[in-house]
C-alpha cells in the first residue's frame, strides 16, 4: 500500500465522519428546536392560567362590586375549564349580593362569553369605544386590579400574562374609564345589532359561534 493511498484512505474516513457529525448535528439541532417551541409553549400556557387564578383569586375576595374590561375570546383548550370556573365564580358572588359587571369589544365572536357571564348573573355590554380594545383590567371594591398585558400589540390579541395590583387611585380611574365608554350595548342590543347587520338567522348565528341556540331564542 503506497502512501498516496493511505492518506486518501484516511482522507476519506475523516469526510464520512464529517458528513455522519454533522446529519447528527442537524438532527439534534430541530430536535433542540422543537424542546424550545415546546418549551416556550408551556410557558405561555403556564403564564396564562397564572392570569386566570389571578382574576380568579382576587374575585373571590370581593365585597361590592366586579368591574371587568376583557377581550372575551372564544376559549379553546384549557380556556374553556378556566372560563368555566370564572362563570362559577360570577355565580357565586352574583348570588352574595356582589355586582359583576363586564366590557366587550364589540366582535360577534365574542357573543359566546358575553352569554355564559350573563347566565351566570353578570351584567354585559358591548363598545367600540377605543378603550375597550387597548385595556384589559378587572377591578374589584376600588381597592386591587388585576392587568392584563398580551404578548403582542393588537385588539384581538390573547392576554397571555397578568399583574395584580392594590391600588384605590387606579381602580377609581379605571372605573371611571369604564363609565365614561360610550356605545355601550347591552347583550340583548348587540345580539339584534349582529342580525341586523349580518342577516344571518339565530340557528346560523348559534351555529357559527358555537351558541345555545335556545338562549339565543329567549333574547331574540
Amino acid at each position: 500500500m503506497t502512501v498516496e493511498f493511505a492518506l486518501l484512505l484516511l482522507e476519506s474516513g475523516l469526510l464520512i465522519a464529517t458528513v455522519i457529525l454533522l446529519i447528527y448535528g442537524i438532527h439534534e439541532g430541530r430536535r433542540r428546536d422543537h424542546l424550545l417551541r415546546e418549551v416556550g409553549r408551556v410557558t405561555k400556557v403556564l403564564t396564562r392560567q397564572e392570569y386566570f387564578f389571578s382574576i380568579m383569586e382576587v374575585m373571590l375576595d370581593a365585597k361590592r362590586e366586579i368591574i371587568g374590561c376583557i377581550t372575551g375570546r372564544p376559549p379553546s383548550g384549557d380556556e374553556m375549564r378556566m372560563t368555566r370556573h370564572i362563570a362559577d365564580a360570577i355565580e357565586r358572588m352574583t348570588r352574595k349580593g356582589v355586582n359583576v359587571r363586564y366590557l366587550l369589544p364589540k366582535f360577534p365572536d365574542r357573543l359566546q362569553i358575553g352569554l355564559q357571564y350573563t347566565k351566570a348573573g353578570a351584567e354585559v355590554f358591548f363598545s367600540s369605544c377605543l378603550m375597550v380594545h387597548n385595556l384589559r383590567y378587572v377591578v374589584v371594591d376600588e381597592e386591587t386590579i388585576v392587568l392584563g398585558i398580551p404578548d403582542e400589540t393588537g385588539e384581538k390579541e390573547a392576554t397571555k400574562k397578568g399583574y395584580t395590583i392594590p391600588s384605590e387611585g387606579l381602580a377609581a380611574l379605571l372605573k371611571d374609564y369604564y363609565r365614561d365608554c360610550e356605545d355601550k350595548t347591552n347583550l340583548k342590543d348587540y345580539l339584534q345589532e349582529v342580525l341586523k347587520q349580518t342577516g344571518a338567522t339565530v340557528e346560523h348565528l348559534a351555529r357559527e359561534f358555537h351558541l345555545d341556540q335556545e338562549d339565543l331564542k329567549g333574547l331574540v
